[in-house]
């Protein structure tokens, strides 16, 4: 897709192509409930610190009610829908084709397998009301700055974005200082980013900031039987 222009052939079925990604993604995902999407690394192993915090961070955020979203694959996205299916909570990933086919973590209620970052990157910010971004690579970046550009422009309502590792995320934070200094970005905008290491103020921040300003309550979905009988969050009509 990437490699330049090719034939209008080619380009159409590059067009149903992604429009396949498209209502794959729809049609699996659209009775998932309200999501909070947690970003992270695939290379973390289970044995370290960042994967165990991940999965207790994911299992509090399902007892808020939240379904856990992640895209999909092994490490921080395996720990957080661990940690939701640890509590008995509803867990979905949108994994990614590579060429190293990375494969789907077996935690998973529901999963999508796309053909496209910018599908998957869509999808992940299309069903959430907040984002975790857990210690990770370019990927990582690319979907902090992808959930922060879309709050800072308006273009998505005002979901908090919790970033997690105060100390690796160190060099990144000061940037976005910098930037403000410099008037690249407004001062406010510092304000749309919450770094911390306690899992505790992360879920509490997401409490205060993604259910109660969008009259979110618990329910039981009992139609869906992906999820069984328990209590999930919902929007209010």
């Amino acid at each position: 897709m990437l490699e330049g222009p090719h034939s209008r052939f080619d380009e159409l079925f590059t067009l149903f192509r992604i429009m396949a990604d498209f209502l794959r993604g729809f049609r699996v995902l659209h009775f998932v409930g309200p999501c909070v999407t947690v970003f992270g690394s695939a290379r973390v192993q289970p044995e370290s610190p960042e994967y165990e915090q991940a999965r207790k961070l994911g299992a509090e955020i399902a007892r808020l009610g939240f379904t856990i979203m992640t895209g999909g694959g092994p490490g921080i996205m395996e720990a957080a829908n661990r940690g939701a299916k640890d509590v008995r909570g509803s867990s979905v990933g949108c994994n990614i084709r590579l060429p190293h086919e990375q494969q789907p973590n077996p935690y998973l209620d529901r999963c999508v397998t796309l053909n496209y970052f910018f599908v998957r990157k869509m999808l992940l910010v299309k069903y959430s009301y907040a984002f975790v971004v857990m210690p990770g690579g370019a990927g990582t970046l690319d979907e902090l700055f992808e959930a922060l550009t879309l709050v800072q422009t308006g273009k998505i309502s005002n979901f908090p974005i919790v970033v997690m590792g105060v100390d690796y995320w160190r060099e990144l934070t000061d940037l976005l200082v910098k930037m403000a200094r410099l008037g690249m970005i407004s001062e406010s905008d510092l304000q749309l980013v919450y770094v911390t290491d306690a899992i505790e103020e992360a879920t509490e921040h997401i409490r205060r900031q993604a259910i109660e300003p969008f009259g979110l309550h618990r329910i039981v979905r009992r139609h869906l039987p992906w999820l069984g009988e328990r209590g999930v969050a919902s929007a209010t009509s």
